[in-house]
């Protein structure tokens, strides 16, 4: 049975998650690791592939209304998607095989939301003539690491690099990272080859809550400021990297103890 206070938690956390989604069209899902781990205790283990099968249903839910007005750009999803799925599956399987322990995955998430943070408060810089194709792959290949690794889509970076070295206009650039983002986090999960089958009864909450945000998020975009829902988002960021980072060297720390006391109860002869 699943705690009244769990519940609330996860379904106020995933309607801020569809809010920003929907008023910022990336970025959200960041929020969904730290929201599992300190908000419903869950394991990494656990809490890494759950985020990505809510990850995957976020993205297609919010991809209908760009592909209905033709947002997307596939030369440009090909140049940044196709590494990002190579880089999804190694880390997947670095994760799978036990390459990556708990606290260095929750310290990947915290180093991505001081980055996402940053990201989304730098100021804009002009988009360029042509694409820069080696640098768009070379963020696909670190986008995809960091899905299969920490179990976020990528979004906050994938719209920035879309925009800044593909030079698309925003909502194509969200549009187009809505389906990579639901690709790379499919692909993430495979690797894994771990179905979230205990946290199952987690999303209902999740989703629910992400449906209203959403709704909500649509009818108030056109009357918020762009700026300060970015700094505002950017300040939340920073507080999850520091709630996650926090977790990762308590959980370091547990595990070096364990590991200690096991060396002490069965000394080596």
């Amino acid at each position: 049975m699943i705690p009244l206070g769990t519940l609330a938690l996860l379904a106020a956390g995933g309607a801020l998650i569809g809010f920003l989604l929907s008023v910022l069209g990336a970025g959200g899902s960041i929020l969904l690791l730290p929201l599992l781990v300190s908000g419903a205790a869950l394991p990494t283990k656990e809490a890494v592939p759950l985020s990505l099968l809510v990850v995957i249903l976020l993205a297609l839910a919010n991809l209908g209304p760009y592909l209905r007005r033709g947002q997307f750009a596939p030369g440009p999803a090909l140049v940044l998607g196709m590494p990002a799925l190579a880089g999804s599956w190694i880390g997947g399987s670095w994760v799978k095989a036990g390459f990556v322990p708990e606290p260095v995955q929750l310290g990947v998430f915290a180093a991505a939301a001081l980055v996402a943070s940053w990201l989304l408060v730098r100021k804009p810089a002009q988009t360029p003539a042509t694409a820069n194709n080696w640098l768009l792959g070379l963020e696909g290949i670190l986008v995809g690491l960091l899905t299969g690794i920490a179990g976020v889509g990528g979004g906050f970076a994938i719209v920035p690099a879309l925009v800044l070295l593909a030079g698309l206009p925003m909502q194509l650039a969200s549009g187009t990272s809505l389906l990579l983002i639901a690709v790379n986090a499919l692909v993430a999960l495979v690797a894994q080859g771990t179905w979230p089958a205990s946290g199952l009864p987690l999303m209902a909450p999740l989703l629910c809550g992400g449906a209203i945000g959403a709704v909500v998020g649509q009818r108030l975009a056109p009357h918020l400021a762009d700026r300060q829902l970015r700094q505002g988002f950017a300040a939340l960021l920073i507080g999850s990297a520091w709630l996650t980072g926090s977790e990762a060297i308590n959980r370091h720390h547990s595990a070096s103890t364990a590991q200690m006391h096991g060396q002490i109860d069965h000394p080596r002869r």
